[in-house]
C-alpha cells in the first residue's frame, strides 16, 4: 500500500498514525515464492520532527510458509517486524535522496509500506529452516519423506573417495 506523506513533510511537528493493511500475499525475493499465511495490520506512525527529520515507525507480525531444508515440508515462520527509520529532511529537500531511492520505500512524497516491510523481512530471513531439530529429510533414492514413512532403500552410501579401494576388494572377493 502506498501512502501520501506530503502533508507530514510540509508541516513542522505534524504526525500521522494509521493502521495499514499489508497487500502482498506471496513473498517473492528471488529465493522462491513463499505464501504469506498470516499478516497482522501494520501500525504506522510518520512524524515530522522539527522540520529536520521524518521519523517512520511501525510494528506488525507476518507469518510466511517456508520449506524445510531437509524434507521440503512447509514450516510456518513468524517474522515480527519492528521499524524505526529516520530521513534527513534537509537532504530530502535538496534532492540528496540517493539513500531513499536505493531503499525503494520512499518515492517522492509517497511511502510504500509493502516495500518497507518487505525489506525488513528480507533482512531477518533465516539461514536454515527445519521443521524440527531431528528432521530426517528425504530418501536420496526413492524421495519419500523419512519423517512420515520408513522406506526399504539402502541407507549407507560408500565414500566416493574410497571407490578405487572398494573396486579392488570386489575383484578379490571370494565367492
Amino acid at each position: 500500500m502506498v501512502i501520501d506523506v506530503s502533508d507530514v513533510i510540509s508541516n513542522e511537528n505534524k504526525e500521522l498514525s494509521k493502521e495499514v493493511e499489508i497487500d502482498f500475499t506471496v513473498f517473492d525475493a528471488g529465493l522462491g515464492a513463499f505464501p504469506v499465511l498470516r499478516k497482522a495490520p501494520f501500525l504506522l506512525s510518520v512524524a515530522n520532527v522539527d522540520s529536520k527529520k521524518l521519523r517512520i515507525s511501525g510494528r506488525t507480525e507476518v507469518t510466511i510458509g517456508l520449506s524445510c531444508d531437509r524434507c521440503l515440508s512447509e514450516v510456518p515462520m513468524d517474522f515480527p517486524v519492528e521499524i524505526l527509520k529516520e530521513i534527513d529532511l534537509e537532504k530530502y529537500r535538496r534532492g540528496d535522496s540517493e539513500e531513499l531511492e536505493e531503499a525503494g520505500y520512499m518515492i517522492g512524497t509517497s511511502l510504500d509500506v509493502d516495500q518497507l516491510i518487505f525489506g525488513e523481512i528480507l533482512v531477518s530471513w533465516p539461514m536454515k529452516v527445519l521443521c524440527k531439530e531431528d528432521c530426517k529429510g528425504i530418501c536420496r533414492q526413492c524421495g519419500c519423506n523419512l519423517n512420515l514413512v520408513s522406506c526399504q532403500c539402502q541407507r549407507t552410501e560408500p565414500d566416493p573417495r574410497m571407490a578405487a579401494i572398494q573396486e579392488i576388494f570386489n575383484q578379490f572377493k571370494e565367492v
